[in-house]
């Protein structure tokens, strides 16, 4: 038995703890998988990749609106997927790895590849990837950053089909002619968008009769009104059965129709992701985890076990599981990288500086849909926040009323802001249309920093006539 200062387990987010300052200390580094975690190898990266091949590729479909007509003449599935893959992707994963097992600043670093459990109390057996003998270690510190999985439903005769999920549809030997996406969120959203821009007839099966229901309720209107105009959506339908043809899967569903079958070369389950605290066994390392599988910590990042999450995300009024850490997807209710970094660098504060410990700020967490159209959100939706008994007001600002609007012939798109009447503060932003990601960022400053409305419209210039003119007329729209 090994006994290590710091286990960390996970290469993601996690990998990023150990700088110069952990030099001193005997680490054990523990990935089963790729070096990188699931944004470089599976979400974020290769995905938004994608998304910007599929925004080029769907240009000419938009085009002969504004005078100009396009054809889309070929699409190179193979040059597509090799540029993410072979040429960005897979060697920086490969030199991750490299780096931790060979490079000189790494020598206190002892990697184990293989798949971890508890055994015990800040105890692990690793079973090691080429099938040798299992290690078993201890440390005095451990860091749970091992993420999450896609999540597959209970569905008759799914586990006996070929079907893919956002960790292998990426990667496909060939465009299929057809395929079905199981899902109505994120994911769902963003692969329809991608594989039907490179020319696959795509349809989208949703048990729910909206998509992106967690969105702000005319925000998930709007997009499910553009993607039936899109994609063949089926809403309120579900599958009861899946089976294999000979021209690829079946799937028999029940919407408000009646009983039907829809069939397609390829079926995509994206119907979310689930952590993965039950194959790390971690209750046998005496921790303890939510109704949804996430590993309970409290705001300073330290596992506990007991008490109530709260709605910042951590766990209130737990007892700390001294020396145990987690952070990113297996303990964090918003599955982002981007929250996942933070808190690493909230765990890595807190690893080095025990007697100042600091809390994740999870106040305001945006995210963002990078489908067609992009959706971007910070903060309360309107229902959340007449649900707080807040008193508010609301502004909407289209798209189409601004002169950048005009340029582009965007008659869908729009941002809506709400702001507390006693505050004069924003408690929440969405945006659906182009560029909704990057519009929405001065907003998270604005609600981040405490900046009033009122300043934030008129306390600075606005290019015109530029896109951000958008949030500029939706602010002024705003009573508060």
């Amino acid at each position: 038995m090994q006994h290590f200062d710091l286990i960390i387990i996970g290469t993601g987010s996690g990998n990023s703890i150990l700088d110069e300052r952990f030099r001193g200390k005997k680490v054990a580094l523990i990935e089963r998988d790729k070096f990188g975690g699931t944004c470089l190898n599976v979400g974020c990266i290769p995905t938004k990749m994608l998304v910007y091949t599929a925004d080029v590729a769907s240009t000419p479909a938009r085009s002969s609106r504004l005078g100009v007509d396009e054809t889309l003449d070929n699409v190179r599935w193979s040059d597509i997927r090799d540029r993410i893959f072979a040429d960005r992707i897979d060697p920086i994963a490969a030199g991750g790895r490299d780096y931790r097992l060979n490079h000189e600043d790494n020598a206190n670093v002892t990697v184990f590849e293989g798949d971890a459990r508890f055994t015990g109390p800040k105890q692990l057996t690793v079973a090691p990837n080429d099938g040798g003998t299992a290690s078993t270690i201890t440390g005095d510190e451990i860091v749970l950053a091992a993420g999450g999985r896609p999540s597959v439903p209970d569905i008759d005769g799914l586990a006996d089909v070929d079907f893919h999920t956002s960790d292998t549809v990426m990667r496909l030997e060939r465009l299929p002619a057809s395929m079905t996406i199981l899902g109505s969120g994120f994911i769902a959203a963003e692969f329809a968008h991608v594989f039907a821009a490179l020319g696959v007839a795509v349809t989208l099966v949703a048990r729910s009769d909206a998509l992106l229901r967690a969105q702000d309720a005319e925000v998930s209107e709007r997009f499910t009104e553009i993607a039936r105009g899109s994609w063949d959506v089926r809403l309120n339908t579900a599958t009861r059965k899946v089976e294999q043809y000979d021209g690829g899967v079946r799937l028999h569903v029940e919407s408000p129709d009646g009983p039907g079958v829809i069939e397609s070369e390829l079926l995509l389950v994206a119907t979310g992701r689930t952590p993965n605290t039950d194959q790390l066994d971690v209750a046998a390392g005496g921790l303890e985890t939510d109704e949804a599988g996430l590993l309970k910590v409290d705001e300073y990042q330290r596992a506990v076990v007991g008490g109530t999450r709260g709605e910042n995300g951590a766990v209130a009024g737990g007892a700390v599981v001294p020396g145990v850490w987690a952070l990113g997807d297996i303990c964090s209710p918003y599955q982002l990288k981007h929250v996942a970094n933070h808190e690493q660098r909230v765990v890595q504060h807190n690893l080095v500086t025990p007697d100042a410990l600091v809390a994740s700020d999870h106040r305001f967490v945006p995210h963002a849909v990078f489908s067609s159209p992009q959706v971007a959100s910070v903060g309360l939706t309107e229902e959340q926040a007449r649900a707080r008994g807040l008193e508010i007001s609301v502004a909407r600002q289209d798209y189409g009323g601004i002169a950048y609007g005009w340029a582009m012939e965007d008659t869908t798109g729009f941002a809506k802001l709400i702001a507390d009447k006693n505050t004069g503060l924003l408690v929440g932003a969405h945006i659906i249309g182009p560029q909704a990601s990057s519009l929405l960022q001065p907003l998270i400053q604005a609600m981040s920093f405490g900046q009033p409305v009122k300043n934030l419209a008129r306390g600075q210039y606005w290019i015109h006539p530029s896109l951000p003119e958008l949030i500029e007329n939706a602010l002024l729209q705003l009573d508060a």
